[in-house]
């Protein structure tokens, strides 16, 4: 992983909740709702809430009496997310790293984490502190992203990035968002932290965005992809934010932009 893989700030945290939450996150977070709400949980605990796209779906349907605390690394993430929610007390808001969570033992019935996994330096560590702050028989549920070649759209966008820049070609949506996609590996690190009864399924969905531009502005400069094209000519983010639009049309057409999308769901308890 590569020291800017973590980083979202900047304009990045507007834009990502603006274009990249509607057009691939957010039919992610109403199925982790889904599956949380079936819990009922009292006492909640979200890993890497980002801008709240999770958040504002379990919020909507879970009941008053909620003890709710949503965690990112990022601080200008949660920033957009706090906003967004400004009206909800029941949330509480936290910076907290993942590998280190600051709570104390027992304290959840449900920890959840959307596409969040990916960035864990030491994944087996994260899961057990996950594994350390729920409370018996209760449940871990999150996502990852599936194999690249499996999301279209992102994997056109890093096919046209890979052509303007030959000699070094961006390598972040591998690298890291779609880069932990084994199975058997995500159950493994699972086991190895101490959690049981693991159901792993695969997801697809589709991807809707209003035009190539739109999908374009959300991939180059929505997510830390951005840092990579900058850190190779900051002059041509634009330049390479237009290619991407143009791969993106010539195979969508010039209208609103549908793709496949395709994650892996888990649960596990502990």
């Amino acid at each position: 992983m590569s020291s800017t893989d973590k980083v979202f700030a900047g304009s990045i945290p507007k834009l990502y909740d603006e274009y990249l939450v509607p057009m691939i996150f957010s039919v992610y977070a109403e199925d982790l709702a889904r599956r949380i709400a079936a819990r009922s949980p009292s006492a909640l605990l979200e890993i890497a809430a980002g801008t709240g796209a999770v958040t504002r779906a379990v919020a909507a349907a879970l009941p008053r009496g909620v003890r709710y605390i949503a965690t990112d690394l990022n601080e200008p993430m949660l920033a957009v997310a706090a906003q967004r929610q400004a009206d909800d007390d029941r949330i509480t808001w936290r910076q907290a790293d993942g590998m280190a969570l600051p709570f104390g033992d027992a304290e959840f019935d449900v920890v959840c984490c959307q596409f969040g996994a990916m960035f864990f330096p030491d994944r087996v560590k994260a899961y057990g502190e996950v594994k350390r702050v729920l409370k018996p028989d209760g449940t871990f549920v999150f996502n990852v992203w599936d194999r690249i070649e499996d999301n279209e759209v992102t994997d056109e966008a890093t096919a046209a990035l890979g052509k303007m820049f030959p000699d070094d070609p961006p390598r972040f949506m591998i690298r890291t968002p779609h880069g932990y996609h084994d199975k058997a590996v995500i159950r493994s690190d699972l086991e190895r932290a101490g959690f049981r009864d693991i159901k792993i399924e695969t997801r697809t969905e589709i991807s809707r965005a209003p035009s190539a531009d739109y999908a374009a502005i959300a991939l180059c400069q929505g997510t830390p992809l951005r840092s990579e094209i900058e850190a190779r000519d900051a002059s041509k983010l634009q330049a390479a934010t237009d290619s991407v639009a143009e791969a993106i049309r010539a195979r969508h057409g010039s209208g609103p932009v549908e793709g496949k999308i395709q994650a892996i769901v888990i649960e596990a308890r502990r």
